[in-house]
Formats: C-alpha cells, sequence, structure tokens
C-alpha cells in the first residue's frame, strides 16, 4: 500500500505539473511543492514528464493531419516541447523546407522566411531575432524543430491536450496565402545538376530524375543514374524509343530504382542487380494548365516534371519559337509534346517582349532542360505561360523515403498505371492476392488515384482461401486525396502475417467523374510487351459482391501494391 500511495502521488504531481506547463501559469517557474522535504522546481520535473509523455501513444493534428510517434517520430523533448521532424513540415504546414550544410534550416510559407541554426534557441522570422524554448535539433539522421514555436510563427494556433497526449494545432490566419511573384530553386541552392541526354531520346527520363533530385530532404545532393532508369525497367523501348512520366513512375514506385550514377554512368550499358537507393513511397499528377498548383508544388516540394513541344533538336539548333539572347521560348501552334524538361521556377514579370512571337502578357516558368550547359544559361531557359503546352502534363514527387522505409514489397505490375478499368460508373472495387515470404507485418498499401479528388477504402483479408473470402475484410485504411498519382496508405489498423499465408488487399476506390476508377497494367503497345500475367492474382469488382480475376477476363494486372515489415 505504501507503495501505491507514492506511484498515485508521483502521476499526480506529473499530471499538474503538465497542466501548468500548457496552460503557461505562473506557479510552474515558482515551483511545484517539494517531495519528501526537497523543493520541487518545475525543470526538475521536466525530464520525467517527457518520459511519461513519450512512453504513451503521442500524437499531434495539423490542419487535421495526424501525427504519430509511432509513425513519423514526433517526440517531447526535456524543455517540454513537442518536437516535429522536418520530412514531414512541407505536407502539414504547407510551405517549402530547405537544409543548407546540415545546420541551418530555411523554412518559408508565403511572405513568411523563418531560418534557424542548428542547437541555437534562436529563430529569425523575416529578419527579426526571437528566442526558442527549444532548438532545432538533430537527433540521429533526422533533423526536428519546435511545434510551438513553428506554429506561432506562421500563422497557426497551438494547444496540447494533457488527457489526450495530443497537440492540435489549426492554421488561424485570416490572409489568404500569396506565392511570391518570382522564385527560383536555384537561389536556394535547391536546382538539380543539369543533365546531359546526348543524341538519345532519354528527356522523360532525365527530367524524373532531375525532379526527384529536387524533391530530396534534407540537403544530400544525390545524382541519379538516367541511364539505369532508361535500360533497366520493365519496359519494351530503347534509349531511342522515347518515353513518358508514366514509365519512369513505374519504374521508382516498383523500387526498381533510382541508383546512383556513379554505380550506372550514362554510357549505353545498362548494370544489372543494382538496388534502389531511395524508396519514392507517393507522386502527385497535377491538373493540365493549373499553374497555380504547379507553382504550389515547386515552391513546397521542388522542381515538376512537365512535357513541352520542343521545335529545337539539340543544345545548337535554331527556331523560330526560341530567342537565344534572352533564352526565351514560346510554341504557338497545334503540335503535341515531344520533349519533357523540369520546372524550377517561376518570374511573373518576365517580359512578353522577350519572346519570338506576340503574346498576350508576360510571365513563364523557369526551366532546365536536359541538353547540357551549353544550351541556354547553363541549361536553363524560360518557358512562356502562353506556350501551348507547358503544363499540360506535370509530375512532382512528394514523398521520397529511405530504403530502410519497409522490409519487402509485394506487387504484380511492373509496367504500372497502363490503363484502366471500371465499371461505367466512379466507383469500383479491385483486389490483389498475396502469400506471405515470412512472418510479417502488413504495414501500408499503395495504389494509384486515376483522377483528383478520388475516395478510398481499405480492407484486408487474412487467410484467403476463394473469391467469397473478399467480402470479409477488416477495414484499414479510408481517406481521400486530392490529386492522380501514386500514394502509399500507412494502415490504421496493423495486420500481423504468417509465413506462407494468402492474404488479399481490398481496394474501393471512387474517383468523380470517371467511369474507369481502378488503374491497371497490360499490354498495350510495344513498350509494354513484357507485360507479365502469371505473376498475379487480382480481382475486381462492381458493387463488392461478384468478383471477376481480372487476368483471365481483362488481361491485365490490377495496380495494387502491399508493404511489409518482417516480424
Amino acid at each position: 500500500m505504501r507503495y501505491s500511495k507514492r506511484y498515485i502521488f508521483f502521476t499526480v504531481v506529473i499530471a499538474v505539473a503538465l497542466i501548468l506547463k500548457f496552460n503557461n501559469f505562473k506557479q510552474l517557474s515558482e515551483g511545484i511543492g517539494s517531495f519528501r522535504g526537497a523543493a520541487l522546481e518545475s525543470a526538475d520535473w521536466n525530464p520525467l514528464i517527457a518520459e511519461s509523455v513519450n512512453e504513451k501513444p503521442l500524437k499531434v493534428s495539423i490542419d487535421n493531419k495526424v501525427y504519430t510517434n509511432e509513425e513519423n517520430g514526433i517526440y517531447m523533448d526535456e524543455n517540454l516541447n513537442l518536437m516535429l521532424p522536418t520530412d514531414i513540415l512541407r505536407d502539414s504546414y504547407n510551405c517549402s523546407v530547405h537544409l543548407y550544410d546540415g545546420d541551418s534550416l530555411l523554412i518559408e510559407k508565403y511572405a513568411d522566411v523563418l531560418t534557424m541554426t542548428l542547437d541555437e534557441p534562436i529563430i529569425r522570422v523575416n529578419d527579426e531575432e526571437n528566442s526558442m524554448t527549444s532548438a532545432f535539433t538533430r537527433v540521429g539522421d533526422t533533423y526536428y524543430v519546435p511545434a510551438e514555436t513553428l506554429s506561432k510563427n506562421m500563422g497557426y494556433t497551438y494547444n496540447w491536450n494533457v488527457d489526450q497526449n495530443e497537440a492540435v494545432v489549426v492554421n488561424s490566419s485570416n490572409a489568404v496565402g500569396i506565392l511570391p511573384s518570382h522564385y527560383d530553386l536555384r537561389e536556394r541552392q535547391r536546382s538539380p545538376k543539369v543533365k546531359n541526354q546526348e543524341d538519345k531520346g532519354t528527356c522523360w527520363a532525365a527530367a524524373s530524375l532531375a525532379a526527384l533530385e529536387s524533391a530530396m530532404l534534407p540537403e544530400e545532393h544525390e545524382i541519379f543514374s538516367t541511364d539505369h532508369m532508361s535500360l533497366e525497367n520493365s519496359f519494351g523501348l530503347g534509349q531511342n524509343d522515347g518515353g513518358e512520366y508514366t514509365m519512369s513512375l513505374a519504374y521508382l514506385v516498383s523500387w526498381q530504382g533510382p541508383v546512383l550514377e556513379t554505380d550506372d554512368p550514362y554510357d549505353g550499358v545498362g548494370v544489372e542487380g543494382l538496388e534502389a537507393v531511395r524508396h519514392v513511397q507517393e507522386a502527385q499528377v497535377i491538373e493540365s494548365k493549373d499553374f497555380e498548383k504547379i507553382k504550389q508544388a515547386v515552391f513546397q516540394y521542388g522542381a515538376v516534371q512537365t512535357s513541352i513541344y520542343s521545335s529545337l533538336q539539340n543544345a545548337h539548333s535554331q527556331s523560330e519559337f526560341f530567342n537565344r539572347k534572352t533564352n526565351a521560348y514560346c510554341y504557338i501552334g497545334s503540335e503535341k509534346p515531344n520533349h519533357d524538361v523540369v520546372i524550377i521556377g517561376w518570374d511573373d514579370s518576365f517580359s512578353r517582349n522577350n519572346f519570338t512571337v506576340n503574346l498576350e502578357g508576360d510571365g513563364a516558368f523557369i526551366c532546365q532542360n536536359s541538353w547540357g550547359q551549353a544550351f541556354g544559361d547553363n541549361g536553363i531557359f524560360y518557358v512562356s505561360y502562353y506556350d501551348n503546352n507547358i503544363g499540360i502534363h506535370n509530375l512532382v514527387y512528394t514523398c521520397v523515403e529511405d530504403v530502410n522505409n519497409y522490409d519487402r514489397i509485394y506487387q504484380s505490375d511492373l509496367c504500372g498505371w497502363v490503363g484502366q478499368l471500371g465499371y461505367n460508373r466512379d466507383t469500383a472495387y479491385g483486389a490483389n492476392v498475396y502469400q506471405a515470404i515470412d512472418d510479417e507485418t502488413l504495414q501500408a498499401v499503395g495504389f494509384y488515384a486515376t483522377g483528383k479528388n478520388t475516395e478510398y477504402e481499405i480492407y484486408v483479408v487474412q487467410d484467403f482461401a476463394e473469391e467469397k473470402d473478399l467480402e470479409q475484410g477488416t477495414l484499414c485504411a479510408s481517406g481521400k486525396v486530392d490529386n492522380a498519382g501514386y500514394y502509399t496508405i500507412r494502415l490504421d489498423k496493423k495486420i500481423s502475417l504468417n509465413k506462407k499465408e494468402k492474404f488479399a488487399i481490398v481496394l474501393k476506390v471512387t474517383t468523380p467523374d470517371s467511369l474507369h476508377p481502378l488503374a491497371i497494367e497490360y499490354v498495350a503497345d510495344e513498350g509494354t510487351k513484357n507485360v507479365d500475367l502469371t505473376d498475379g492474382e487480382g480481382y475486381i469488382s462492381s458493387f463488392g459482391k461478384k468478383w471477376e480475376r481480372v487476368e483471365k477476363t481483362q488481361k491485365s494486372n490490377l495496380c495494387l501494391k502491399a508493404y511489409t515489415d518482417e516480424r
């Protein structure tokens, strides 16, 4: 009984201290009483309080996006500040995050600019210095910032709920966010290295990898291999046959790459057996000609891959649509896109007089080509907002993780999103069946959203034996994504799988205005001739009751992946 009383008293003291801390009462700074005859200051209890908080499920909700200590590594430090890893800031606060030299952090949200120096309790906000209660810091390979300080200086309210062990952060600013009129990743040392495709048709791969390199966080300066992406993929095309972003996306989300350029140089000879050095888990397709979303993507994530019609053949050719003196390009005509570049910024005031054609107004995207530094301004040129093709096809990489994020990927769609299936309605069900290689925990599911505002429900069926089992799945995740693209969804309910156990991933997807919302791969042309229908067991259904085997009836594989960790 004596020890029970002490435990109760200790628990009460911690609860009181937490309440005082997060409600900013004056008593906190004056101490909280005495224990066994010794005066107790709040600082004496802070490490114990932090330990108590971190031992329990801890979460922060930022504009209804939830992050936890288990999934995202958030924690409370000994100053009782909730610390957030920098790799969640772009999505949670809709800001840009740039790390320089491993010790200087630049955070931008529209007109607000915040800078922090590693382990110094000072923050500079729009050139004014303020002190922080906790510093921007590093734990292992991860950098962290204090949530309360960041929220206060970016127009958010921050509230701690001691009973729920949760912080709630809400955007309280009434001001409409306006992107700057000029933005250039070169000025932030975040533009990728200019590549040179030489005389090969690999612009699609060069542009994809340049966009991926730009999306890396924190600062890593990795250069990925164009040779490997264009030669060691699952498609039946050579380096002179061209390609498009769906090919690079399929290669990346299937973990076939990227690999480093130092391991597979650009020499026209692929190197087999190399493993990916990064795992791409999310990429978003930005709607055609939505220039504001394109700008937001560049600002928030990095370079955006896009397509143009190029009347130029190489770095030294001439064209009536290109002003070599101003490095300005604008195509006006009916030709379709034939060349991929990356958008690294924009300039709303770039004069219309810089172009060779008459235009209605000013403004241009700052683009990086893949013709080496001999083209344009060291590989950079300006494409007018009025160009017929710029901004129609757009891809940005929004989640790139280390290769230890999951132990295993289950998939049957190495060529990725080739086409779509459905039942002439915006909702359809799809399922893929896999067999666990070892004792594992199912952590996440990956799928393609084929249109904007796609809603999804993900179910898992254990001990799968026959088609009717697909109706008995456990709901493990649900939600909505804004843009088309590839998404990895962490499951709310983790599923333990036994070695050799068959399990099914069931996806209910609703894509507004779509008649065929499920992404599939199939043999559509010479490029997809290598599609293998023998490696999958997939099903589709209109209402989730009657199922058909997609490999047999539709000659295709369903694009639905599973990610596991070994137990």
